[in-house]
């Protein structure tokens, strides 16, 4: 990979997706590693990792977390989630400086994948619920997500959203997610009733300690306020509402899944399948075809995910919130949503 290429399209993306504080730094890094700075030093040895592995994000978390745990010295007072005030040439510097001065503290985190587990994701996940709860009318949902870091989107139905035809979800519920979505999403589909959920990641992180509350709000972009907000609020649900995730890889977990009678089995994800090789993501396929051989009318068996994905062999890959249902084995493009969720835009959904 070619480490200044992967910085500048990083920093485009995040301009793009509303943090002009990260696009900046971003830049200055790219810059800093043509020039042979500090940033080069810190990445050497990641010249070959893999474009989806996000090393530019991994950059910039490992960062953030000597920010949130006050061991960043001077770059806490540009860092506005910790009540700093961004400003781009003393931010760089001070940035550029903790690179040289602190980079073993700076690579500890190079090797862990960014863990968003952006809960701003829901609005489409949920979406796709509802629209299996009008499709499969009374019956539960059982629901299970690989690539879960906290399991947070596993409480999707306990989030409330709000858009300009009204809210939906739980009254009080401490995540909130303005507008939502846009076009016809199936509101008028009684709220689907999860009565399972377990999730799995290679790497799970755990809600309920200190070290796993830093590591998800290390990876949100620090001058993106409601993001902070959201994940606060969706701390706060995993406290009283605890979910199980494994510490199992995507293809281990699914291949112990199982479908059940009287039950809606939806294995759902978002923004990870990158994280997989071609083996792992064709071994979880392959699974999901010898459940959906299994399926009938009263145990149907759904895929749901929100994933930068290709509608057609032509078309740039673009957040498509896609559905795979068994037994009828349509492919359905529901939505089209963003990189962290916000708006979710809602389609006809005609199978492909």
């Amino acid at each position: 990979m070619d480490l200044v290429s992967a910085l500048r399209g990083q920093a485009e993306a995040c301009a793009s997706l509303g943090s002009p504080m990260y696009a900046d730094l971003l830049t200055r890094a790219a810059d800093d590693v043509e020039a042979g700075g500090p940033t080069a030093s810190v990445l050497a040895g990641h010249e070959d990792d893999p474009g989806p592995s996000a090393l530019a994000l991994r950059l910039a978390g490992s960062v953030h977390r000597l920010v949130l745990e006050r061991r960043a010295g001077a770059l806490a007072a540009y860092y506005p989630s910790v009540g700093g005030t961004f400003e781009p040439e003393g931010c760089w510097t001070a940035f550029r400086t903790l690179l040289a001065e602190r980079p073993d503290d700076v690579r500890a985190w190079l090797d862990r994948p960014p863990q968003t587990n952006e809960v701003g994701r829901s609005t489409g996940l949920m979406g796709g619920l509802l629209q299996l709860a009008a499709e499969h009318p009374g019956l539960p949902v059982r629901l299970h997500e690989i690539g879960s870091s906290g399991g947070l989107n596993l409480l999707a139905d306990r989030f409330r959203y709000a858009t300009a035809q009204g809210s939906f979800g739980p009254a009080g519920s401490p995540v909130v997610l303005d507008g939502a979505w846009e076009g016809p999403v199936p509101t008028h589909a009684p709220w689907p009733e999860v009565v399972e959920r377990r999730g799995s990641d290679v790497m799970p992180v755990d809600v309920a300690t200190t070290e796993g509350r830093l590591a998800l709000t290390a990876y949100v972009w620090p001058d993106q306020r409601e993001r902070h907000e959201r994940l606060r609020g969706a701390l706060r649900l995993a406290q009283e509402h605890p979910v199980r995730v494994e510490r199992r890889g995507a293809g281990d977990f699914v291949d112990r899944l199982e479908l059940a009678d009287d039950a809606v089995t939806v294995l759902w994800h978002s923004v990870m399948w990158q994280y997989l090789d071609a083996a792992e993501q064709q071994r979880v396929r392959d699974r999901l075809e010898v459940l959906g051989a299994g399926a009938g009318e009263r145990r149907p068996l759904a895929h749901l995910f929100l994933e930068p994905t290709r509608r057609t062999p032509d078309d740039e890959h673009a957040f498509w919130l896609v559905l795979e249902t068994w037994p009828d084995g349509g492919r359905r493009f529901l939505a089209r949503s963003r990189g962290h969720g916000v708006p979710t835009t809602w389609e006809a959904g005609e199978p492909s």
